[in-house]
C-alpha cells in the first residue's frame, strides 16, 4: 500500500473525519543518469556557497526572501508553518460547486482522500453518499509542503477524490499571451457545416486504455537498439502543410472522404442520434470524380466494372477471416504493429501503420 503524502482531517458543517492524502497519478517516464561523456562517471549535484565555492549541508540551508540587492529576509520553516497552523492540518469545505461550471484550465492535479482508520469509516461514507447524491464539489483551502491550495473535493466511486485548482491571478489571459488569434473570421455556413460533419464522423467514445505513450516506447526501444548494436533508423514521413484558405473546403472534402473509407459499414464509432444525422446527410462517395451510383458508365464498361468489383471484394476479406486492415483504428493497426515489432510505428499517422502492415503481409518479390 502507498504511504500517504499529508495526513490532517476534513470538515464538513460540524462533522469532521480524519484523512489521509494518496497521489492519484504516476509518472512513467524513462529516466536517466548523467554522466561525462567517454566514461561511465557520474554527474551529480551538489549545492554550493556561490561566494566560497564549498559544498553546504542540507540541514544548514534556509530560505531567504530577497528585499533589495544582495539584502535578505531569511525564513525558517517552523515560521511559515507558524503563519497558518490550523489550515496546515484541516480541510475545512466552505462551499459547493457543480464542476461543470468550472473551467477545466483551473484544475491542477488530483489525489485520492482515505479515512485514516476503520473507525472512521461511517463518517467517511457519509461524506462520499451526500456528495454523490448532490452532484457537487465542496471548495475548500488547505496547506502543505509549504505552499496554500485551493482545492475542491468530490465523491467518485465510492471515494473521496481532492483536486488542486489554480487560483484566478495565476490563469493567464489568452489575449496577452498568443499571437495571432482570430477577431473575426468570415466563415461560409458551407465551410462550418462540413466541417461539423466531419467532426460528427470522427466522434468516438472515450476509452482511456486505447491511449498509450508512444514517446516512451520509442525511448525504450531506442535504448534496447543501442544495447543490441542494432542499427538506429528515425522514420519521418512527410511533414504536414498548412491548409490554404482557397483550398479549405477541398481539405474539408477530403477528410470527410478519408473518415468514410475508415470506417466500417453497419459500425459507427459512437451510437447517437446526432452521429446518426450527420451520417445521413453525407453525399455519395465519389469515385474517379464520378458518382458511384451512376449506371451508365457500368454500362459502358462492364468488363472494368467486373474487375474493380473483385478487388474490392479481394479488400473486404482476408484469408484469415479478419477485418480489412482500412476498417481498424488507429490503436488498433498499432496494436498489430507492436506485436509484428515494426521499427519506428509510434511515429507514424494511421495511414503509415496501415501501408507498413500491408507491406509486411506482402510476400517479397524475386529478381527475375
Amino acid at each position: 500500500m502507498a504511504r500517504p503524502m499529508w495526513t490532517g482531517v476534513l470538515t464538513f458543517g460540524l462533522v469532521t473525519v480524519p484523512v489521509a492524502l494518496y497521489s492519484a497519478t504516476r509518472s512513467h517516464d524513462v529516466r536517466f543518469h548523467q554522466l561525462q561523456r567517454g566514461t561511465s562517471d557520474r554527474v551529480r549535484n551538489k549545492r554550493v556557497n556561490e561566494r566560497t565555492g564549498q559544498e553546504v549541508e542540507f540541514a544548514d540551508i534556509v530560505k531567504g526572501y530577497e528585499v533589495t540587492d544582495g539584502e535578505y529576509v531569511i525564513v525558517e520553516p517552523d515560521e511559515l508553518e507558524q503563519i497558518s497552523p490550523g489550515r496546515s492540518r484541516t480541510i475545512d469545505i466552505s462551499g459547493f460547486v457543480d464542476l461543470d461550471d468550472v473551467d477545466p484550465i483551473f484544475f491542477d492535479r488530483t489525489y485520492y482522500l482515505g479515512p485514516r482508520g476503520m473507525e472512521y469509516q461511517k463518517v467517511y461514507g457519509l461524506l462520499v453518499e451526500a456528495l454523490e447524491h448532490a452532484g457537487k464539489a465542496g471548495l475548500a483551502m488547505f496547506a502543505m509542503r509549504g505552499k496554500e491550495y485551493l482545492t475542491a473535493v468530490r465523491s467518485d466511486h465510492g471515494l473521496l477524490e481532492l483536486h488542486t485548482m489554480h487560483f484566478a491571478d495565476e490563469v493567464r489571459d489568452p489575449r496577452r499571451e498568443v499571437d495571432n488569434l482570430p477577431e473575426k473570421t468570415k466563415l461560409t455556413a458551407q465551410e462550418v457545416g462540413t466541417a461539423e460533419q466531419l467532426i460528427g464522423m470522427l466522434a468516438i467514445d472515450w476509452q482511456p486504455d486505447e491511449w498509450h505513450d508512444t514517446y516512451e516506447e520509442q525511448v525504450r526501444k531506442l535504448v534496447e537498439d543501442k544495447l543490441a548494436g542494432r542499427e538506429i533508423a528515425v522514420f519521418s514521413g512527410p511533414a504536414p502543410e498548412a491548409t490554404n484558405v482557397i483550398d479549405l473546403m477541398d481539405a474539408l472534402r477530403r477528410s470527410l472522404d478519408s473518415a468514410r473509407k475508415d470506417e466500417p459499414a453497419g459500425q459507427p464509432k459512437k451510437s447517437t442520434a446526432r452521429t446518426h444525422a450527420s451520417r445521413a446527410a453525407v453525399a455519395p462517395k465519389r469515385t474517379g470524380g464520378k458518382k458511384s451510383t451512376s449506371t451508365k458508365t457500368t454500362a459502358a464498361k462492364p468488363t472494368a466494372t467486373k474487375t474493380t468489383s473483385a478487388k474490392t471484394t479481394a479488400k473486404r476479406t482476408s484469408p484469415t477471416g479478419k477485418r480489412q486492415l482500412s476498417q481498424l483504428t488507429k490503436a488498433e493497426l498499432y496494436q498489430r504493429a507492436t506485436d509484428l515489432d515494426i521499427p519506428h510505428r509510434s511515429t507514424m499517422t494511421r495511414d503509415q501503420l496501415q501501408h507498413a502492415l500491408e507491406q509486411t503481409g506482402r510476400p517479397s518479390r524475386s529478381a527475375s
